[in-house]
């Protein structure tokens, strides 16, 4: 019988995304990690909680699968998903995306009617900003490429399993941020060198990042803007444009399209990897509402289909083009193609 509780569970999603940003910001899964418990008690006294919320908060993140209560006792500890993805300095360690969401975007997302009524962003203000970090507090723009690089490492993995780049061998990460994705590649593919594209406040973040995975030596970092700079980089066999079209309009994305093609040799290869939607622009969910997303954070930008895409480089003078799908928190595929 059809029944109005899909509904609620649209109209509360919220609540779930709170009740996660809190227990990230109280570092509570790094606390239990390595199979530590807590019992409500134990958090009332190391967190200076009440109670009330604490049993509050332990059940919830029960209940949406974060935690796990141990069979005829009052512990909980974390769940395999919290393990993984929630704990401080692992690997695909994905605090950083929900902090930025949770300190950026989630407010100006309660005014998503302005958006769609002005067309205009509201995480920044065009009239008066250069960009969308332009005069914006350092730790708000370092809180972005740490979302960047959470959303990326893993999507970075999940590329790496589903397309062998075992044929290339000099990777450019166009408007690469922290280098998540050549850092991922690069530990997948021993022969892989890359270098990381990003404007001159971003790639000594790169840099550092590469540094501490071992990697300086096959990793290296170019200063630039894709837009203004005479031409890309030269050199590489491979460019990766990952999540970076959504942020613009059709027509900046088929200029850049072009410059990519410009700067690979015959034969090169280019990887377009995003969120994609279907042909019909139906879904999937992840993918759409990215694209609205992109109405609270961008001028222009949107999310686009793999057949949208494909056109792109058709015209842009790419043959041999495909799609790989996977699953990832920043990709759901990628587009390969080839320079004729």
């Amino acid at each position: 019988m059809l029944t109005p509780t899909p509904l609620m569970r649209l109209v509360t999603g919220f609540w779930s995304f709170k009740t996660l940003a809190a227990a990230v910001e109280l570092n509570l899964f790094t606390r239990l990690a390595g199979g530590r418990t807590i019992t409500v008690e134990q958090l009332c006294d190391e967190y200076g909680l009440a109670e009330r919320p604490a049993d509050t908060l332990l059940a919830a993140c029960a209940s949406l699968g974060l935690l796990t209560k141990q069979p005829g006792s009052n512990s909980y500890r974390n769940a395999p998903i919290a393990e993984e993805f929630l704990v401080a300095d692992r690997p695909y360690y994905f605090g950083g995306q929900i902090r930025y969401c949770d300190e950026r975007t989630y407010l100006p997302w309660h005014r998503i009617g302005e958006a769609l009524r002005t067309d205009r962003p509201l995480t920044w203000d065009p009239d008066t900003q250069e960009s969308i970090f332009a005069d914006v507090d350092p730790r708000i723009r370092n809180l972005f490429l740490e979302a960047m690089y959470a959303a990326s490492i893993f999507t970075a993995r999940a590329l790496g399993d589903a397309y062998d780049f075992s044929a290339h061998h000099r990777l450019l990460d166009l408007g690469g941020g922290s280098g998540a994705y050549p850092i991922e590649l690069c530990r997948r593919y021993p022969h892989l060198r890359a270098s990381v594209y990003d404007l001159p406040h971003v790639v000594p973040v790169a840099a550092e990042k590469a540094a501490a995975a071992g990697l300086a030596d096959r990793i290296d970092t170019v200063a630039g803007d894709f837009f203004t700079d005479e031409k890309l980089p030269q050199g590489h066999d491979t460019i990766l444009l990952s999540m970076i079209l959504h942020d613009w309009d059709e027509a900046t994305n088929r200029a850049l399209l072009a410059r990519c093609h410009d700067a690979l040799p015959s034969g090169g290869t280019i990887v377009v990897c995003e969120l994609l939607l279907n042909p019909e622009r139906t879904g999937p969910p992840e993918a759409a509402l990215m694209g609205m997303n992109m109405l609270v954070e961008t001028e222009g930008g949107r999310n686009y289909s793999e057949t949208e895409y494909a056109d792109w480089l058709a015209d842009a003078g790419f043959g041999s083009i495909r799609t790989v799908v996977f699953d990832a928190p920043g990709a759901n595929g990628a587009l390969i193609a080839r320079k004729r």
